[in-house]
Parts: structure tokens; sequence; C-alpha cells
């Protein structure tokens, strides 16, 4: 990538931080990304909860890598790249499941949960020494670490731990496992979708609390009609800077929360389920931690591309470039085990009401991310986009930007140090999903 003009201004003395928008369109800048952004960070792969019993496996993309994710027999957690050693085909061509062994269709290489060869075809006409390097094993990724029930790659092999990297965000992720008095799991299905926006749009989105009353008015309008009569529909909070890129929202809301914040739309079953739910909460973390856990949302952002809605359900979405103009999405939801089936279905209700393809505000969203990229065709005449709100705060709110602003300052950081040129930019891109966006 060339150094031609700075991709970040920052002016503190006039309170104004500016990013370039040719950042958003150059094809280089994306190759810069995946080898000094991608390949050097940690990764979301996968849950735990994913990857409960032995032989259990979800396979995965990850940065244009196809990955295959693991449980072995002992119990233990592996990321292996998910292609066969000897000739290269895609060894597990399944998403999910349970398996004691994969078999690559190609030449019919065996392997283990664990990534061992096992067996192959012919197997005399090899030397008797000839796996002893384990060159014929699956190859795992450099780096594979959990936190809270979260797995995270990652393709350098000197990247700081992950506790390390994951900074002030690990006291969120523990929040989120505190909702729960048995463990969160996925609950089965996941949204896949594609934006034909640059993928940082969606990083500024997902922690942007300034658009919400406008993009998203109709579900403000909706909450409204359907709460009782809820006379308020303030949003009120404050943003954090949690090192490393890594940034949160917290803020009060005025729709209902499964945990464990009650809405007159879900009835008098609902309330005393809720109140329960409180209860148990107030019990095993006191009333302090209970309130934030119940009346409080949290959107937070683990630098580069991993976002957790901790709001009216607690979602998990991760989105990756393709082109500089287009990213492909996936979303699941986390949810906890002993929740009952009411909750459960008010937990889905909201977690497509709102954030589905088909919700009310991922197509506001996508629309609003797709006309910024088609507005960059302007870049040259119109250079920059503006990060500004906020600066110089002490206290910064829910819809100032010092959320975006520590993402920015990481990117920057990153993207203007040099780099090898990775790897991942000769990886041949999968087709596009017909997927309407």
């Amino acid at each position: 990538m060339t150094n031609d003009a700075k991709l970040v201004l920052v002016e503190e003395a006039v309170g104004s931080f500016r990013v370039a928008r040719e950042a958003f369109v150059r094809e280089d800048v994306l190759e810069a990304e995946y080898s000094r952004i991608f390949d050097k960070c940690w990764l979301y792969v996968a849950h735990e909860s994913e990857l409960r019993k032995p032989g259990d496996f979800v396979a995965r993309t990850v940065v244009r890598r196809n990955l295959l994710v693991t449980r072995d027999t002992n119990g233990g957690l592996n990321a292996f790249f998910n292609t066969c050693p000897h000739r290269g085909a895609t060894v597990c061509r399944e998403r999910a499941g349970n398996a004691k062994n994969f078999q690559c269709f190609y030449h019919g290489w065996v392997f283990g949960c664990n990534g061992a060869l096992k067996s192959q075809p012919g197997k005399e006409s090899y030397g008797e020494h000839f796996n002893d390097r384990g060159e014929g094993n699956l190859v795992p990724v450099p780096r594979f670490d959990t936190y809270a029930g979260f797995c995270f790659v990652s393709y350098d092999k000197d990247v700081e731990p992950l506790p390390d990297y994951l900074a002030g965000a690990k006291e969120y992720l523990d929040l989120i496992s505190k909702h729960s008095e048995s463990g969160m799991s996925i609950s089965s299905g996941m949204q896949e979708y594609s934006i034909r926006a640059n993928w940082k749009l969606l990083v500024e989105n997902s922690i942007d609390g300034y658009h919400a009353v406008s993009t998203h008015a109709s579900y403000l309008d909706y909450l409204k009609n359907t709460n009782g009569g809820l006379s308020s529909v303030a949003l009120e909070g404050k943003s954090r800077d949690l090192g490393n890129g890594h940034a949160v929202l917290e803020y009060r809301a005025p729709w209902g929360r499964p945990i464990a914040a009650w809405i007159p739309l879900w009835g008098e079953q609902g309330k005393c389920e809720i109140d329960a739910i409180y209860a148990r909460l107030v019990e095993r973390h006191g009333s302090e931690l209970a309130d934030r856990m119940a009346h409080s949302n949290r959107n937070l952002l683990i630098y580069p591309n991993l976002v957790i809605n901790d709001i009216m359900a607690v979602t998990v979405r991760t989105f990756y470039p393709e082109e500089p103009d287009y990213m492909l999405v996936n979303g699941w939801s986390l949810a906890p085990n002993e929740e009952s089936g009411w909750a459960r279905k008010y937990r889905l209700s909201n977690f497509l009401e709102f954030l589905g393809p088909g919700g009310f505000a991922t197509p506001d969203d996508v629309e609003a991310l797709e006309a910024c990229q088609n507005g960059f065709r302007n870049y040259a005449m119109v250079p920059y986009s503006d990060i500004s709100k906020g600066m110089g705060k002490t206290a910064p709110s829910y819809d100032d930007e010092l959320q975006m602003r520590a993402f920015w300052t990481r990117w920057n950081q990153q993207i203007s140090s040099p780099g090898p040129e990775s790897s991942a930019q000769n990886a041949p891109a999968p087709a596009k999903p017909a997927v309407a966006t």
C-alpha cells in the first residue's frame, strides 16, 4: 500500500477527527488490511457451546481461509486449516455436526478429531517413517484460545495472549457469561447476508448511538405503540474506549430484555417469569450488578470485526470484507441454557424483530451503509468523513463518537505500519451468495 496520504487526520486543538473516504474504496487498502490487521489479530471463530461433545465440529471461513474447529476424544478443542495436506482438497464439507473421523473425498485420507492422520489408501506404498514428523496431519491454526466460552484464532504465532489482547473487553464478556446459572449457548440457526459496502462502515454502525433516533424511527414508534402507551423512547448512556481498538456503548433503552426487563407487551405471565429471573440475578450477583445486567444494554466491538450486542437479545456478529465495497455478515443468537420456552420465544422474536435481515434495524442499516458507499464515489472531491462528536468531553455520551475513534486509532496504527504481504490476498474469493440486501 502506498503511503501517499494520511488516512486518519486528528486535530486535537480544534476538536477534529476525520477519516479519508479513500480508505473505504481502495483495493490496496483492503490488501493491507488483510496482511496488517486480519493476519495479526485474534478473530472470533466459534462458541464452545457449538462443540459440547467429543466429535462435535464446525467448519467456518475466517478471512477467506477455511477452518475446521473440533472437540477431540480427550475433550480438547482444536482449530485446523480445512485442507488436506495431501493435495489440498477441503476435508470437511459439512458446516457442523459430529464425526469420529474426517475423510478427504479426493484420495480417501482419514483424519481424527485431533487432526492426526489415521489411514490412507495404499499405505504400504509409503515409507515406514512417512508421517513421523506429522506432515500428513491436518495443520493447526498458529494460535487458538478461548475466553468466557468464545473461541478465537490468530494467524500470527507471535500474537499477544488472548486475555491481554481483549483488554477491557473482558469485563463485558464476563458480564454476558453471568446471565446464566448453567452456561450460555448459541441457539440453532445462523443469519447470513451480504452488504454492498465497506466492512468498516458496519464497525462504525454497530457502535453508533447517534443514528438510532433518525434511522430507526419506525422501530421506536413501534415500541411506543405496542408497549402499553410507552411515553418515552429516550436512550441514555455512555461510551468507553476499552483498549486495543475495542469499544462499547452502554445505555438504557425502552425495549424488553429476557434478562430481565419486562414490558407490558409480554403480559402477566411474562412479568412473573421476568421477576423470577431478576430475583435470581440479585441472589447471585447483588442488586447493583443485577440492575445493570437487567436494564442496561451494551453494544460491544471486539477489534477488528466481532460485535456482541447485549440488547433486546444477545447477538454475535462477524463481518469480513470480500471487496472494498462488499462484505459477508454472519449472526448468531446467544442464550442461557436454563432459559424457559417462554423466554426463549421472546428472545428469538426480539433477535429477528430488530437485528434479523428482515427486521426493523438491519434493512435500515444496510440501506444507510450502501448509501454511504455510493456517496464515497465522490471521495476525490469530498475526501473526508467526520468522527469528531464528543471530542474533549470528560464523560462521552452513548451518542458521541469516542468508541469509533478508538477503532480508527488502532486501525490507523496497524495500517500505517509496514508489513509483509498477506497470503490471504492470494486465496480465491468465494462466490458471492445470492442474498438480497
